[in-house]
């Protein structure tokens, strides 16, 4: 024999659902609104600058916690906010890699990069396997004791230290954690490059 019976909840077991509900809605927030604020950002990449690292429309989580633990890094690619923004503007946010570290000298000769510091007696050539597009500037730059030298993956479409100069480390907002979208592009510190010191 078929049961055909109806079920009903008794008020109570509904005014419990929905309190229960509303505390798993407010240990959510408690839980996931603090991450959001101060853990990781999503972030999506607009612009050519870092092809073919990041592209246009790759959706990215940023880690905004580990720099408060230690310094970054030279090969890391950093999401940090434009430091010439005018007061009544908008906040920009850029994403570059870390070429020259506080206190470094930074070196372009045709678009070879060379950092000099204090640890190492000749120039360290960088070998960047990931610049697709070289441009053939030159220049040479020393960076103070809170200044970071950051250029894009596309160097010819990018805007960066070379032309708008140092950047401070208040600025620096993180650094890529996932990259979310593309679905085939998915994965765990995406872009970071690691280079003698």
């Amino acid at each position: 024999m078929t049961n055909l019976d109806t079920q009903v909840t008794e008020p109570s077991s509904l005014k419990r659902s929905f309190s229960e509900l509303w505390r798993f809605v407010l240990i959510t927030l408690l839980i996931v609104l603090p991450i959001r604020v101060f853990v990781a950002k999503p972030f999506v990449v607009n612009g050519p600058s870092m092809d073919p690292t990041f592209a246009t429309g790759q959706y990215l989580i940023v880690d905004e916690l580990s720099y408060h633990f230690r310094d970054p890094q030279r090969g890391e690619v950093l999401v940090f906010q434009y430091p010439y923004t005018a007061p009544t503007e908008a906040k920009r946010y850029y994403i570059k890699r870390l070429i020259g570290l506080p206190g470094e000298t930074v070196e372009i000769q045709y678009g070879k990069v060379s950092i000099r510091n204090s640890t190492s007696a000749e120039p360290i050539v960088l070998e960047e396997p990931y610049v697709a597009n070289h441009s053939l500037d030159s220049m040479k730059k020393t960076l103070g004791p809170n200044e970071y030298f950051v250029l894009g993956d596309n160097r010819p479409a990018s805007s960066d230290s070379r032309s708008w100069g140092t950047l401070e480390e208040k600025y620096i907002v993180g650094r890529p954690l996932l990259r979310l979208l593309p679905p085939t592009k998915i994965n765990f510190l995406p872009g970071v490059a690691h280079f003698a010191n």
